[in-house]
């Protein structure tokens, strides 16, 4: 059996090793607003690096943030956290980041894939160290303006200074994720999990699940509004209920005609074919054929990606949950389209 890991808490972090440190958040999106606003509302000397044009410099700049273009923030920070599409990291590094480390300094991330992946590989002189939240960006934001925190991860994949780790906690800490919990990880860990979550269960697994059962109802000639109900409009029911309190939490909560159809179905559907489907699924983020057929795509263009794309956007569930979701008052799309 591993070990198992560490997680750290408030008493195990010392936020005042930041002092006197001037800390580059480079991107603005759903995780980069987070920290950086979170750092600022910390006390931190905290500066926003973004490219020449990039739209987001007016809202950094109205939330209170010194917005500098991406390699002058490097140049003037000692803590460089990359907060960018993956597919874009490897490309700015090169070109806005290596240029302007200095020993000693200590480049972020909040997931693995670049690093793992050896798209980016650092100088040995700088600390190199990941703090992961577990949930989007505008969660991390809204939890610590609340006086919470989300969980987090810590990884330290160099420790150039020998104060890696409490200098990663110290960053952690001040974004808010010690209120709840960082717990210990790797970056090859973080990297590998992460991706087999999204790919395999999350977004891969439980869209396809959705989508079949919604085929399966409207080929067998029910109603797609009921279909849409009864496959994938009610899975946040169950979900919420799960995150809640576990499994046996929501059993405890349906009928005992779905808590047995749960029980004697679920193997019928996911069965020993799937679960070596997912071993392969796995076997692929480990030996970097996914991460090399991803970033080959995306440097093609990302044509494969876009076709899929809008090939998933003209599924019939589409359209149907369109309809359905305008029946609820809380429904305003346009507000919850959130850019990663």
């Amino acid at each position: 059996m591993a070990q198992e890991a560490r997680i750290f808490y408030q008493e195990d972090c010392d936020q005042s090793l930041l002092n006197g440190k001037k800390i580059c958040v480079i991107g603005y999106g759903s995780q980069g607003h987070a920290h950086a606003l979170n750092l600022k509302d910390s006390g931190c000397d905290v500066v926003v690096g973004l490219y020449e044009g990039s739209k987001s410099k007016a809202k950094a700049e109205a939330q209170g943030l010194t917005v500098l273009p991406t390699a002058e923030a490097v140049k003037r920070s000692d803590i460089i956290m990359i907060l960018i599409n993956d597919e874009l990291q490897a490309d700015m590094y090169k070109k806005d980041v290596a240029p302007y480390l200095k020993a000693g300094d200590m480049l972020m991330f909040a997931h693995g894939f670049n690093i793992n992946y050896k798209l980016i590989v650092p100088p040995k002189d700088v600390d190199v160290t990941m703090i992961a939240p577990k949930a989007p960006g505008h969660t991390v934001r809204s939890e610590y303006q609340a006086g919470k925190g989300t969980p987090m991860l810590v990884a330290v994949e160099q420790d150039a200074t020998g104060k890696a780790l409490d200098m990663a906690l110290a960053y952690g800490a001040a974004i808010g994720g010690a209120r709840a919990g960082i717990l210990e990880t790797t970056f090859k860990t973080e990297t590998e999990t992460d991706l087999f979550g999204e790919q395999a269960v999350l977004c891969g697994g439980v869209c396809a699940l959705m989508q079949a059962g919604f085929e399966t109802l409207c080929e067998a000639g029910y109603d797609p509004r009921n279909a849409y109900f009864e496959c994938i409009h009610e899975m946040k029911l169950i979900v919420d209920l799960i995150y809640q309190s576990g499994f046996a939490g929501m059993r405890y909560s349906i009928s005992n005609t779905a808590e047995y159809g749960d029980y004697v179905t679920g193997p019928k559907i996911v069965t020993p074919a799937v679960k070596q489907a997912m071993k392969d699924v796995l076997k692929d983020i480990q030996d970097g054929t996914f991460a090399s057929e991803f970033i080959q795509d995306m440097k093609a263009g990302g044509i494969h990606f876009q076709a899929m794309r809008k090939k998933a956007a003209a599924h019939p569930s589409e359209e149907v949950g369109k309809q359905i979701r305008a029946l609820y008052s809380w429904n305003n799309e346009s507000d919850k389209l959130i850019n990663n």
